[in-house]
């Protein structure tokens, strides 16, 4: 339960948000919602309201969906019934199948734009409110051999920029260099030249972090650039800002969760970062519980994380999931008319096919990692 109640509840919440973007574009756009639900399978409790649209909490809730008018199943594909029976003047106009190509895409399009816009909304209400955590991008100790040693940084130096990336926090050097997998980085700092003074004169160095491969507390692995800097020993503060900074900072930090999040996967495909940093449910579940155990300010700002990332995750061009409906929507708009039947049966099958695929490899690597083979094998066989 110290796992599960936490990942249960920033799922739920995420998943809502996600849904609740698909339903409230869909009855902007006249489309009658029949089922709202969190979770699949069998319904635990629900209600109907007057629009006439199902509200359920379902037993698993890993998930969930939201269901128009006219679908056959939560994959807004036509319902058989009405292959044969032809709906009537009033039933197309809020059936989902119906609408136009821009109407469909808008609504599929709102659950992960939602989603994004969630996570700014949460980080900006926690800096105003409670804080942004900060550290001076300033070198503190330097791990003597490391990449930045050999570089000729010295300890007090001010980071200005990385690449062409200005460098406001120590976080966001962190950030960046742990994307940054055996490739040359130019640093651009200012030399101490006494306490809280810095030279003028900008240098400029090259270096390559160094790639270390980590393993956290549960065992799960990564891979990560490093430089071989400490923070400064002043240590870390919680900058409070005002709304309208607060806004901006939240929108720079969901961006770069956004780039950092697809030059990790493309990595991955690359062949440049292991598969085995692919996780799956397990491995949420114990970041969830990790982040509640560290108060309310670190849930939050896990599940801004968690929000970008399945808004993200949906937008992929894969069937099944929200970014493969618009591709469909994009191919019909250039084509003049939806695409066939068959094409995307069988689109809807290989995409199927292939979140199944990814989830057992990810939830197969959060076993192995989380040695529960090895745990059943001494304790029970």
């Amino acid at each position: 339960m110290h796992y599960i109640v936490p990942f249960v509840i920033v799922l739920s919440v995420l998943v809502f948000v996600h849904e609740w973007g698909h339903y409230i574009v869909a009855r902007l756009c006249g489309v009658r919602v029949e089922k709202f639900s969190i979770g699949f399978g069998k319904e635990i409790f629900g209600w109907t309201n007057k629009a006439g649209t199902r509200w359920k909490i379902s037993w698993l809730p890993f998930g969930g969906y939201v269901q128009m008018f006219g679908d056959m199943d939560p994959s807004s594909a036509q319902h058989e019934d009405e292959k044969k029976k032809p709906l009537t003047a009033e039933e197309k106009k809020v059936a989902f199948y119906t609408q136009s190509v821009g109407k469909r895409s808008l609504i599929v399009f709102a659950g992960p734009a939602v989603n994004f816009i969630f996570a700014i909304f949460i980080l900006t209400g926690l800096y105003t409110f409670v804080g942004q955590p900060y550290t001076p991008p300033i070198v503190g100790k330097l791990i003597i051999g490391s990449p930045a040693d050999k570089a000729g940084i010295k300890p007090d130096d001010k980071i200005l920029y990385l690449d062409d990336t200005k460098i406001n926090r120590f976080q966001d050097m962190v950030q960046f260099v742990s994307v940054n997998l055996n490739k040359p980085v130019v640093v651009k700092l200012v030399h101490s030249i006494g306490k809280d003074k810095w030279s003028d004169k900008v240098i400029t160095l090259h270096v390559t972090p160094a790639l270390i491969h980590d393993t956290d507390r549960f065992g799960f692995k990564s891979e990560r650039g490093r430089l071989g800097i400490y923070a400064p020993p002043q240590g870390s503060a919680m900058i409070k800002h005002t709304p309208g900074s607060a806004f901006i900072a939240a929108n720079k930090d969901v961006w770069k969760i956004t780039t950092d999040t697809l030059q990790a996967v493309w990595q991955i495909i690359d062949g440049k970062r292991s598969a085995k940093e692919l996780g799956g449910i397990l491995r949420i579940g114990a970041y969830a519980a990790d982040f509640a155990q560290q108060g309310v300010v670190a849930l939050i700002s896990f599940a801004a994380l968690l929000s970008v990332n399945l808004g993200l995750i949906n937008l992929f061009p894969i069937p099944l999931l929200d970014g493969g409906h618009l591709a469909f929507y994009a191919m019909e708009k250039v084509k003049g008319k939806p695409m066939s039947e068959r094409f995307q049966e069988y689109a809807l099958r290989v995409g199927l096919t292939f979140i199944l695929g990814i989830m057992l490899f990810a939830t197969w690597n959060d076993l192995l990692q989380l040695k529960v083979f090895s745990y059943l094998k001494h304790h029970i066989f």
